[in-house]
């Protein structure tokens, strides 16, 4: 007798423990690591991670994930792979973040996703563009985000090609993601145009270009029109330079990432007209999903969100909707979760897809405006990312994983 009252009374202590732990589980959070060169390129980056707070705010406020909130830790990578992994190893094991995200830089990207292959944890890459993300490098863990080089370049080749120019010029900073877009695109434009030639090609290392050299290199060969990939500081000094030495005056432009208001803003008056760009002019775009982002966004920080700000806001909500379809963080149930898996964002509904765990969210293309000593957008068109992406015969060769 005594021994079964002694059995009840264990059995309800257990109970008790295990409904204890299972309310502390859901009262619990979810902890994102998140990695990214914040000091090397404030520009883009300050803007995404007001995006992250925003989303990360909404689903807080909605109480959260099956009742656990969302944790961001930030942390830098000063613009380097290795640093970008021993910060992944610290965020993991130190401060037992669930998933891990981020990344700018094509190379931390990179890193990162052969980080997540090792360790078996998942990644979601919101901004790196090389395409050996999702293919050459690409894994069951690492799911990535923003239209990469590839997709950008296929958006841009139509446009090139109704130019009707022959003799090209290239332009790109010299490492991981210039590279990869300079091939995407000389390959696309090749195949649309067999005549084409490229006659000069100028890769300055990333953040150290001499303008003035770059600029000469490309006028001497005297090409048709230019392709150029530079960002951030460097496509101010190019432009700058550009326009003094009158590289752009007879010459087409066509340019990645130009029109996004975090490298067009800073031009000012020294605006170019009529690049064929990729951008995110965020004044003209009206549907109900980009005003509601736009009015939340102006609420929370009183100003106009820029393509970091979009990025940044529908990384935390890819990750809320992967957390919520697998009930769980575990890694290997988010990755299954991912495969397919439909997500709101500001542009629009996009999906992740089964055959390369790229996103399908698209891109503005348009051309540049000097207006009233501003840059903007006109023009424009949102392409939507599905339809500018190799078939699944093409990705299969590409993409050796799994």
């Amino acid at each position: 007798m005594k021994s079964s009252r002694h059995i009840r009374a264990l059995a309800a202590v257990l109970f008790v423990g295990v409904a204890f732990s299972t309310v502390a589980h859901a009262q619990g959070v979810i902890r994102i690591g998140e990695i990214n060169s914040y000091k090397a390129q404030p520009a883009f980056l300050e803007p995404y991670k007001k995006g992250m707070e925003l989303a990360v705010d909404e689903i807080n406020g909605a109480g959260g994930i099956d009742g656990r909130k969302l944790e961001l830790l930030t942390r830098d990578d000063n613009a380097s792979p290795g640093d970008a992994v021993r910060v992944a190893e610290e965020l993991i094991s130190r401060e037992k973040v669930d998933v891990l995200s981020g990344a700018f830089l094509s190379n931390t990207g990179l890193a990162l996703t052969d980080f997540a292959k090792q360790k078996k944890f998942f990644y979601l890459a919101g901004e790196p563009l090389t395409d050996k993300i999702i293919w050459g490098s690409g894994n069951r863990y690492t799911f990535r985000l923003r239209p990469g080089t590839y997709m950008q370049a296929a958006m841009l080749v139509p446009e090139a090609v109704k130019l009707h120019k022959k003799r090209w010029a290239l332009v790109y900073p010299n490492y991981e993601y210039g590279q990869s877009a300079v091939a995407a695109f000389k390959e696309l434009l090749k195949a649309a145009q067999p005549d084409v030639e490229f006659v000069v090609e100028q890769a300055p290392p990333l953040g150290k270009l001499d303008a003035g050299s770059v600029v000469q290199a490309l006028s001497d060969a005297k090409p048709d029109a230019i392709f150029n990939v530079l960002f951030g500081a460097d496509l101010s000094k190019f432009v700058r330079e550009g326009n003094t030495r009158g590289l752009f005056q007879g010459r087409e432009v066509v340019s990645v990432l130009t029109g996004e208001p975090e490298y067009l803003d800073p031009l000012k008056d020294e605006s170019p007209n009529g690049w064929i760009v990729t951008g995110y002019p965020w004044y003209g775009i009206q549907t109900p999903e980009h005003k509601a982002f736009f009015l939340a966004y102006h609420a929370k920080y009183n100003d106009y969100p820029r393509l970091g700000s979009v990025v940044g806001y529908t990384m935390i909500k890819s990750l809320a909707a992967g957390i919520r379809k697998a009930k769980s963080t575990d890694s290997d149930k988010l990755a299954a979760a991912f495969v397919g898996l439909s997500v709101d964002s500001p542009f629009g509904k996009i999906s992740y897809r089964a055959q390369d765990h790229q996103s399908t969210m698209g891109a503005f293309v348009g051309k540049t405006k000097n207006e009233g000593g501003k840059g903007v957008m006109v023009d424009y068109t949102y392409f939507d990312g599905a339809k500018f992406l190799p078939s699944d015969a093409e990705v299969k060769k590409l993409r050796a994983v799994d």
